[in-house]
């Protein structure tokens, strides 16, 4: 079974990567075979509004979000990490979201192969673990209507620095047994 890890923050080796590669680590270690994707790294173009992919499933764009999609349909679990930026996901994460719009057909079904299980990883620089909860539940709400189920979220608060995380065993512990439960959704 597979999980994949898309990591939509643009600082590498940074908090979101190091708290979402434990989450993989954990479920490599319940068995899980697991992907690793940095969307700053590849070419995703934005959304043109053309509506082609509804009907089609396809875009018209050739850019990597056909590998995306591909891995996401190839896998069984996903887990979505980001930053919260100025009370939101990260720009890479938002025009990821948008380009899923081809998971739809035009009666609004899904287009996903199974149902699969979605989990998420949060990192940000407020101390307030509640301050984002309302925007977090809100945004998570996309995913059910293109098909994906709930997983749950691991979320890091006082994450400024790049290392900052490093510092909190305790989330780290978590990020890793909430990878071994996903893991084990995916066998």
């Amino acid at each position: 079974m597979k999980i994949i890890g898309i990591d939509g923050s643009p600082r590498n080796d940074g908090n979101t990567e190091k708290l979402l590669r434990k989450v993989l680590a954990g479920g490599e270690e319940a068995g899980a075979v697991t992907e690793y994707l940095k969307l700053a790294n590849l070419t995703i173009n934005y959304c043109r509004g053309c509506g082609t992919c509804r009907a089609t499933g396809e875009c018209v764009m050739q850019d990597d979000m056909d590998h995306v999609v591909e891995s996401i349909q190839q896998s069984d679990v996903i887990v979505l990490g980001t930053p919260i930026y100025a009370w939101q996901v990260s720009g890479n994460i938002k025009v990821f979201m948008d380009r899923l719009c081809r998971l739809l057909t035009p009666k609004y079904e899904s287009r996903l192969n199974s149902s699969k299980p979605i989990a998420f990883v949060y990192t940000q620089g407020n101390p307030d673990a509640d301050l984002f909860k309302p925007y977090l539940d809100y945004q998570e709400k996309v995913y059910p209507f293109l098909g994906f189920t709930l997983a749950g979220r691991i979320q890091a608060t006082g994450t400024r620095g790049k290392d900052d995380i490093l510092a909190q065993e305790t989330t780290l512990n978590n990020a890793y047994s909430f990878g071994q439960n996903l893991g084990a959704v995916a066998r």
